[in-house]
């Protein structure tokens, strides 16, 4: 990715639609260049990129999208969205856009969800950056088994005191403190809040165990990112990812499990480096 010192000329917006096996999802696109697309994760919708997106598109065609039961896209899908579903949903997405190896940045469970489409589904990619992602066993954090294990005492909390919880359990992935407004907002209303809490039903390590073998086989060069001190995944587990993939783990220090917010600029400094090299 070279410096050509070009003003921003896209931001982050979800003015445009697509229809997938999953119902209708919510996406945007700006800039011009090479296709680029990011993956979000969990809790998170697009918007978790938007501090990115500025600079992104001043070098590449930047897509993104919100995952089915997420954000602004269907929060109750004819799907339930497990990860199976949302990998066949990101290779549905390429070919929306027309996309045949674009470069993918993935964050979270984006990249369960990326995995799954490179390596299950036959997606080519020009290039794969992995960044503090949901792909070795185990994962989870103590919370996220405890919700799991006892479901039906979360899903009837009154609004409040789900808000509450909403907005601990986002600033609980975080070093640096960030406005909660845009991260929490899609799981505040009532179709939200019951997208909230499926997804601790849908979550299954299965979806990462499948692939585990396979990720010595990527099929395009790839880079691994990690918030050095990430309180949900400790930066070991992207030490064993990257160990299995055969790459370098470059470690963000000081930054928690959303470094594309807590430091947009040394997100984007990394991600020039790798992506210049390709």
């Amino acid at each position: 990715m070279q410096d050509r010192r070009r003003e921003p000329t896209g931001h982050w917006n979800l003015d445009a639609a697509a229809s997938t096996s999953a119902g209708k999802v919510a996406c945007g696109v700006a800039g011009d260049g090479p296709p680029l697309v990011l993956a979000h994760g969990w809790p998170w919708s697009s918007f978790s990129w938007h501090r990115i997106i500025p600079a992104l598109s001043t070098q590449f065609r930047v897509h993104w999208y919100d995952m089915p039961g997420f954000g602004r896209s269907e929060l109750s899908p004819r799907r339930p969205p497990s990860l199976v579903v949302q990998g066949e949903v990101f290779a549905e997405m390429l070919e929306h856009w027309r996309l045949d190896a674009p470069t993918v940045v993935a964050h979270d469970f984006g990249g369960t969800v990326t995995l799954r489409a490179h390596l299950l589904h036959g997606r080519d990619f020009a290039s794969l950056v992995l960044m503090n992602v949901v792909a070795m066993r185990p994962w989870g954090s103590a919370f996220f088994e405890h919700v799991k294990s006892h479901l039906p005492a979360f899903t009837g909390l009154p609004p409040h005191i789900h808000a509450a919880i909403v907005r601990a359990y986002i600033d609980s992935a975080l070093v640096h403190a960030l406005p909660a407004d845009g991260l929490e907002a899609p799981w505040l209303a009532p179709a939200g809040r019951a997208a909230f809490w499926r997804q601790f039903e849908l979550a299954d390590e299965v979806f990462t165990a499948e692939m585990e073998p396979q990720y010595g086989a990527l099929r395009c060069p790839a880079a691994i990112l990690w918030g050095a001190d990430d309180p949900w995944i400790p930066m070991s587990r992207g030490m064993a990812l990257a160990e299995r993939v055969g790459v370098a783990l470059t470690p963000l220090r000081g930054l928690g499990h959303l470094p594309q917010l807590e430091a947009p600029d040394a997100v984007l400094q990394e991600l020039s480096a790798h992506l210049s090299r390709q």
